[in-house]
C-alpha cells in the first residue's frame, strides 16, 4: 500500500498484479509505504476501511481516494499457478509442483481450499463497504498504458517499472470444462473484471 498526501491517494496493492514493481518505482515518493507484514501490504478494502481510512481521511483529506489494478481471473489464477511452481517451493503445503493448472483451478473453485489453491479473491479484495468505502479508480492490469497515464497524471511523475517478482514462464491453457466451472462459481470475479471501463 502506498499513500500520497499531497496527491490524495492510496494505492490498494492486490496481490499478482504488479504492486510490487510499482511499490519499487513509487515507494521513494510516497508519504506512507507499507511494505510488511504481507496482510498490511496487501490489506483489502475492508481492511482499508477499518484500520487506514480513517487515519488518512483525519490527517490528510477526508476526500482521499484510492486506486486499485484488478487482472483478468483466469490470467491471476495463472500467475498464481505459476509462482507456486518456483523451485524452492518444492515440498510446501502450498507449491503446486505436480499438479495440472486445471486441477488447479478445480481445487481453487472447492469451498475449502486445500493450502495450494488458497489464494484469496480479487472480487473480495475489492468489494466496496457498507459504509461506502470503495475503489475510486480501478484499473485492468491488462491496460497498463491507462494505468501509467492515470499515475503520471495524478502524481506528476513520469512511470518506468521494471518487472518483479515475476512468476516463471509456461504455457498454461485450461480446458473449457473447467473455464466453465470457474466462470460459474467465481461469476462475482468476472463481472467486476468486465465492468472495468
Amino acid at each position: 500500500m502506498l499513500v500520497f498526501s499531497k496527491a490524495k491517494l492510496v494505492i490498494l496493492s492486490v496481490p499478482k498484479t504488479g504492486t510490487t514493481a510499482m511499490e519499487s518505482f513509487l515507494g521513494p515518493h510516497a508519504d506512507i509505504l507499507v511494505k510488511e507484514p504481507p496482510e498490511l501490504k496487501h490489506a483489502p478494502v475492508y481492511r482499508y476501511n477499518r484500520f487506514f481510512r480513517p487515519m488518512l481521511e483525519k490527517f490528510v483529506d477526508p476526500g482521499i481516494e484510492t486506486m486499485a489494478v484488478m487482472r483478468e481471473p483466469i490470467s491471476w489464477l495463472g500467475s498464481w499457478y505459476r509462482y507456486r511452481q518456483r523451485p524452492f517451493m518444492e515440498g510446501k503445503a502450498n507449491a503446486t509442483h505436480g499438479i495440472s493448472f486445471d486441477d488447479f483451478v478445480l481445487a481453487y473453485c472447492q469451498g475449502k481450499q486445500p493450502p495450494f489453491a488458497n489464494v484469496g479473491s480479487q472480487a473480495k479484495f475489492l468489494e466496496p463497504q457498507p459504509n461506502g468505502t470503495r475503489v475510486t479508480h480501478l484499473f485492468r492490469y491488462e491496460d497498463q498504458p491507462a494505468i501509467h497515464r492515470f499515475l503520471e497524471a495524478r502524481l506528476g511523475l513520469t512511470l518506468e517499472l521494471d518487472q518483479e517478482n515475476v512468476s516463471p514462464r509456461m504455457e498454461l491453457a485450461l480446458s473449457a470444462e473447467v473455464e466453465d466451472k470457474l466462470r460459474r462459481k467465481c461469476a462475482e470475479e468476472f463481472a467486476l473484471w468486465d465492468s472495468i471501463g
